[in-house]
């Protein structure tokens, strides 16, 4: 039993990049050569995410030393945003991220001097309007 809990215990080193790198990269690379969007969204946002959760982990890391359970809660949280059976990635960009960057548009829309996307709209029709006029 010493050799096989060993094993087991060790398991993380192995699974944890696995789950969280290895397999996201594949399936970003099939997803790049894959004709339909819909899969880039899935890794698009996965690696979004996951760059979140890597910032937060080095501003933390001094905390999350002392929680014992983090690593193992991250990688399960890791496999939900990645298996294709759940999508957790496109999930929680579509009701967390997105949504805030909604809210962040809403209450600065002529962030760094340009025109939101939707006065450039106004702009060109008002423009075809112009041109129709004369």
């Amino acid at each position: 039993m010493g050799k096989s809990w060993s094993i087991i215990s060790h398991l993380h080193a192995v699974a944890g990049p696995s789950i969280t790198l290895l397999y996201p990269l594949y399936a970003s690379v099939c997803a790049m050569e894959s004709p339909t969007k819909v899969d880039d969204e899935q890794w698009l946002s996965y690696w979004i995410i996951y760059s979140f959760i890597t910032l937060l982990e080095m501003l933390a890391e001094p905390l999350l030393y002392w929680i014992p359970v983090w690593y193992p809660v991250k990688v399960l949280f890791v496999a939900w945003l990645v298996l294709p059976q759940f999508k957790g990635a496109s999930f929680i960009y579509e009701k967390l991220v997105r949504e805030q960057l909604r809210k962040y548009r809403a209450r600065h829309p002529h962030s760094k001097g340009e025109p939101a996307a939707d006065d450039k709209v106004h702009v060109a029709k008002t423009d075809e309007q112009r041109d129709r006029a004369q």
